[in-house]
């Protein structure tokens, strides 16, 4: 099998990276442990923005920004050429008090986002408890429903040509001098001429000394999910660390956990009894109703939420594009440009050096 770049993981940033490098005319195969999109992409709510992005360094809002400006047009590609709608929807986000209404103001104003000081009542059911007072809209903010957007990346990904390979976990990458010159995987040896680690949370694991600097270890979200006749409300709704996202058809998920446990991925009574009566607390009329589904996912944690992006120091054909904590999928699009750029030589749209593998 001839190929240009092997890339190891098939979530949003493993998917994103392989399509544009396949739209820059390069040879690709990806590489899964497991079934593409199934592992912290798949679990993710899906909010193309960091829930208060005045609370972030630069590094992280400034391409998380430049991420969700690409979407539009990518969801719209993705559907028309794949027939599969990501449900990508400029939804906003309506943040509940407390907040720090003085910094946010100044962020946003800072960074030409638009913030409104609205009515809670205008946006509430009146069953609410949370409808007294004012809160903070984040008109523009958007969302997708992420496995549908995985399943629309993996369709395109085909059919430009991308090579996936699925349940073939990489147990070594061959190291020879300065270059990598084989991956040894359960399904037997691949080689190519670059590789790109997009493994999320087994970033570090896979690479092991090779790993250097880099500091990504799984940190668990656990998330419940609802399902209504019609959507209880239109906005994505917030409330310090709690989020509550409405889908088109009446589904509702609500999230998240942030647990340091390892790679444990049960579910735990305790979590889901701390966000129900947390959603309790907003909307006292769904005390009894059970969630439909109940599911936890590893976030790629990394310190401050920066990732990591670009060419190792010491290995010449060695790439990361990996640890985007909680905005993988918002920071995809934007991640793959930069990463494009670094192996092409071409001008950044932005500056990288906080993204640099250390």
């Amino acid at each position: 099998m001839q190929t240009d770049f092997l890339i190891v993981g098939g979530g949003a940033v493993g998917l994103t990276s392989a399509e544009a490098l396949l739209q820059a005319g390069y040879r690709v195969t990806l590489v899964e442990r497991g079934a593409v999109g199934q592992e912290a992409s798949w679990a993710g709510g899906g909010i193309l923005s960091p829930l208060c992005p005045w609370d972030y360094q630069e590094s992280v809002t400034r391409l998380a920004q430049r991420g969700m400006n690409m979407f539009t047009d990518a969801a719209a590609m993705l559907h028309d050429a794949t027939g599969i709608d990501p449900e990508y929807q400029r939804s906003g986000m309506l943040l509940l008090p407390p907040y720090q209404a003085a910094l946010a103001s100044r962020w946003c104003e800072q960074h030409q986002v638009a913030l409104q000081h609205v009515n809670i009542a205008d946006y509430l059911p009146e069953n609410s408890h949370a409808r007294q007072g004012e809160g903070l809209l984040l008109p523009e903010v958007a969302q997708v429903r992420n496995p549908r957007l995985l399943h629309a990346l993996r369709a395109h990904v085909e059919m430009q040509g991308g090579v996936i390979l699925e349940q073939h976990e990489v147990q070594k990458f061959e190291i020879a001098g300065e270059r990598v010159v084989a991956l040894q995987t359960t399904r037997g040896k691949l080689v190519a001429d670059a590789y790109i680690v997009a493994a999320g949370a087994w970033s570090k694991m896979l690479l092991g000394e090779h790993a250097l600097n880099m500091d990504i270890r799984p940190i668990r979200g656990q998330i419940l999910l609802f399902k209504f006749d019609t959507p209880p409300f239109q906005q994505i709704l917030l409330r310090q660390d709690l989020y509550l996202i409405p889908r088109r058809d009446g589904h509702v998920l609500v999230g998240s956990t942030l647990e340091d446990v390892g790679f444990d991925k049960s579910t735990t009574i305790e979590a889901r009894d701390s966000l129900l009566q947390r959603v309790c607390e907003i909307f006292p009329d769904w005390h009894g109703r059970q969630p439909i589904q109940h599911w936890a996912g590893f976030r790629p944690g990394s310190p401050d939420n920066v990732p990591t992006i670009g060419r190792h120091p010491r290995i010449t054909n060695l790439y990361a594009n990996s640890g985007h904590f909680r905005y993988g999928v918002t920071m995809s699009l934007a991640s793959a440009e930069l990463l494009v750029n670094e192996i092409e030589g071409n001008p950044q749209p932005l500056p990288i050096e906080e993204y640099r593998w250390r």
